[in-house]
């Protein structure tokens, strides 16, 4: 065995500890969408007004996460996690044990601070802690924490609050939360601190306008998807009947064929590039939304529609970051990290949308809105192809090449996203340090 190999092996226990963390801050977020009903009866609200707890999470983490790397440069990689950690725990019992709506909502922002100072640092320690070669393996690691969040850590939450109430998944995630923060100083050591970065070097990604499409398409797309994601359980309850197990299993069949999109989704950006992927898994999520108006009476027919729809949606994240890395390589992780700050923007909006669609025309107008919304993201992101009329600044992108749709794993390890859709949904991983 080499010494790489060796070095490789002492780390992978540090990786799954930061792979767990970030499975339970994402399932805390996502398993909210299964539990709205039952949060809002217990808390005398109805579940739209539950769902604003989603966008003060997410206005939270869009702006704490860059804050933090700001602010607080110098503080101790392992310290930061463990201290967001159990902010985050604390902030998760708060909203566990809320008496109203307004207790709730401030422990879910509470948590969601927490979040932001612990996702996008353990994502860009995952690659301090291997050699350069397996930044990678570092990052689909911890990353994996995300898409098991989407794919086991949702459905489980909303099953088992459908058999002793919704309080019970969260007061797991405490729990979990207050173990990790205890096991990652033990376990996660040897993090470097990020070297300092200015404002304006932050700031410099948005002026170019290939990169501002493709952030406006995280936006939108992250929207479109949440919009119907945060109100299954309205949409699927002419198939569900209410049954919290039932919307589980649409829920895990989401999950589970996302796996596979995100699986998918790389070979095919190196092979046919980000435009064409893009735009097909974009396509996808706008009919697989439009579909489930039509067989949302059906379960069997609702849980075909789920799996399709995750295999699209799991699949639009990674192209889209190609895009982004590849119109300037060297910025990626500065980019990268506007992708998470627009990705969160993103969730914050969709309940205001959804609540809207809601309200107008039924649980039926909700995946339509959310249809609307995903085609906004396609023709936004084509827009980014367009050639520049101009002679400033960078010029037309140059023909992707499958060599350098590889790239993603190392700029990405010098701060960025861990890659992957929902670790999307909710995670905040992509934000740089």
């Amino acid at each position: 065995m080499t010494f790489v190999e060796q070095s490789y092996r002492r780390s992978t226990p540090a990786l799954l500890i930061l792979a767990l963390a970030l499975f339970v801050v994402a399932t805390n977020a996502f398993v909210i969408a299964g539990l709205l009903p039952q949060i809002a009866d217990t808390l005398g609200a109805t579940p739209t007004q539950v769902s604003y707890s989603i966008t003060s999470y997410s206005l939270v983490v869009a702006i704490a996460s860059p804050a933090v790397s700001i602010l607080l440069p110098r503080v101790p990689r392992t310290i930061l996690m463990a201290g967001g950690l159990a902010f985050f725990a604390v902030g998760a019992a708060i909203a566990a044990a809320a008496p109203d709506l307004a207790v709730f909502i401030t422990g879910r922002t509470l948590s969601g601070l927490g979040g932001a100072a612990l996702v996008p640092t353990a994502t860009a320690a995952a690659t301090t802690l291997v050699s350069p070669q397996h930044r990678g393996r570092a990052l689909a690691i911890v990353g994996a924490g995300f898409t098991l969040a989407t794919a086991v850590g949702s459905p489980l939450g909303t099953a088992l609050g459908g058999l002793a109430g919704w309080r019970l998944p969260l007061w797991c995630l405490v729990g979990l939360g207050v173990l990790l923060s205890v096991a990652i100083p033990f376990v996660v050591r040897g993090v470097p601190l990020p070297p300092p970065v200015s404002l304006r070097r932050r700031m410099a990604p948005l002026g170019d306008r290939r990169i501002l499409a493709p952030l406006g398409t995280t936006l939108l797309m992250v929207a479109g998807f949440n919009i119907v994601y945060i109100f299954s359980a309205a949409v699927t309850h002419a198939s569900t009947g209410g049954s919290g197990a039932l919307l589980a299993v649409l829920l895990l069949a989401y999950g589970a064929a996302g796996v596979l999109g995100n699986v998918v989704a790389g070979p095919l950006t190196d092979r046919f590039g980000s435009r064409v992927v893009a735009a097909v898994a974009l396509g996808g999520q706008s009919v697989a939304l439009i579909v489930l108006t039509f067989v949302e009476a059906s379960f069997a027919a609702s849980i075909v529609v789920f799996a399709f729809w995750g295999i699209a949606a799991f699949a639009i994240a990674i192209p889209v970051q190609h895009r982004l890395v590849h119109v300037d390589p060297a910025s990626a992780a500065l980019t990268l990290s506007w992708y998470s700050t627009a990705m969160y923007v993103g969730i914050a909006i969709a309940p205001l949308i959804g609540t809207a669609a809601l309200s107008a025309g039924g649980p039926v107008a909700v995946p339509v809105a959310g249809a609307v919304v995903t085609v906004l993201a396609l023709g936004l992101f084509l827009v980014g192809y367009a050639r520049r009329t101009n002679g400033a600044g960078a010029g037309a992108a140059r023909p992707e090449t499958a060599s350098e749709g590889r790239e993603l794993p190392h700029p990405v390890g010098e701060g960025g996203d861990a890659g992957g859709r929902g670790r999307a949904a909710l995670g905040d991983g992509a934000v740089g340090r």
